[in-house]
């Protein structure tokens, strides 16, 4: 599987503001979940239409901060807002791509896939209230496992972070402890473990640390080769992270359930669903101060859902399906708009 080096994706956002006098260039900033594919799209966007994409991996917070002042042409958030800030500030919400967070461990003599966890067991490591790997609740359920008699080093999100939303809201939903405790958000005051900066930051982490558990957007777990683990989902079955179990869990999804389609897929039912998905996000101002800048963002996914899906799928991400691109433009031509008061983006 080809993965767009995140050097040639710094490389690419670099190259992007050196464009030629009067080429065109759309700004964006946010999410580290979705980077390597916006980096992928942009790199094909480029070569086919000429337009340049500048992606900020800043994570879901800076995301949000950028757009609200209007120092970016779209944010980015795996923290989808709900309906009332969407009102109050005026935003369009959208999704672009599915993917999958997931737990990824450095422990010796221990291969991808081989280690399963629960989710309650998950939720306990980063608890702090199971502090060794050959704890009888892990050894219990791995049985051929060599388990040392280590203390384990969960890493996390320093920043706020959309990945952390996704993973918290999961713990929150299989740990009453976890609930009323941490909880569920884009920061939350971790029991233990050490702290790393985007996706990015949490994988090197976990790469350099013996005896270490973070959790991580896919595609990055894929890009430096960490082992991850099984997950035990809602239907009790134990299952591996891929692109099939994160179509499975979005298979039935109701997108129209939320304003914004900020659903949720975490914890969803099936027998091969993976249970730590989420949709991504972007943040466009309904009515932009400067409408051509936004019309360009407008241009830029739409190719990216007529051309991107095979780019995304060998990056492990999962495509909307058809009928949600469709209804995502529908929401494009009805609330963004122009000074004049057209649609921006014409179906």
């Amino acid at each position: 599987m080809r993965i767009l080096s995140y050097a040639l994706a710094a490389g690419l956002a670099a190259a992007t503001m050196a464009s030629p006098a009067g080429a065109a260039q759309i700004t964006g900033a946010g999410a580290t979940f979705p980077f390597p594919v916006y980096a992928k799209w942009a790199e094909a966007y480029k070569k086919d239409i000429g337009t340049s994409l500048n992606y900020q991996s800043i994570g879901s917070g800076g995301g949000i901060r950028q757009i609200r002042a209007k120092t970016v042409d779209f944010g980015a958030t795996d923290a989808p807002l709900k309906g009332e800030d969407l009102k109050k500030n005026g935003y369009v919400q959208f999704p672009t791509v599915m993917g999958g967070v997931v737990p990824v461990v450095n422990l010796a003599g221990v291969s991808s896939g081989q280690l399963k966890l629960t989710g309650e067991i998950l939720a306990d490591i980063f608890n702090g209230k199971i502090s060794k790997w050959n704890d009888p609740k892990i050894a219990g359920i791995n049985s051929g496992v060599t388990l040392p008699d280590a203390t384990i080093t969960p890493m996390y999100r320093s920043d706020g972070s959309g990945t952390t939303n996704v993973f918290t809201t999961y713990l929150s939903q299989v740990s009453e402890s976890w609930k009323s405790g941490p909880g569920a958000g884009t920061a939350v005051e971790w029991p233990v473990g050490q702290g790393g900066k985007g996706n990015e930051g949490v994988a090197a982490l976990v790469k350099q640390v013996p005896n270490s558990i973070g959790y991580v957007e896919y595609a990055y777990a894929k890009q430096i080769n960490i082992p991850v683990a099984q997950l035990q989902n809602k239907n009790g079955k134990f299952v591996s992270p891929d692109s099939k179990s994160f179509q499975a869990a979005a298979s039935g999804a109701d997108w129209t359930s939320a304003p914004g389609f900020g659903i949720s897929l975490t914890n969803q039912p099936g027998d091969e669903a993976w249970p730590i998905t989420a949709p991504t996000f972007v943040l466009v101002y309904g009515n932009p101060d400067k409408p051509e800048q936004v019309a360009e963002v407008l241009k830029f996914f739409d190719w990216a859902f007529k051309n991107g899906d095979q780019m995304a799928t060998e990056l492990d991400y999962v495509p909307l399906p058809a009928n949600v691109k469709d209804m995502v433009r529908k929401t494009w031509s009805q609330e963004i708009k122009g000074a004049d008061g057209k649609p921006l983006f014409n179906m």
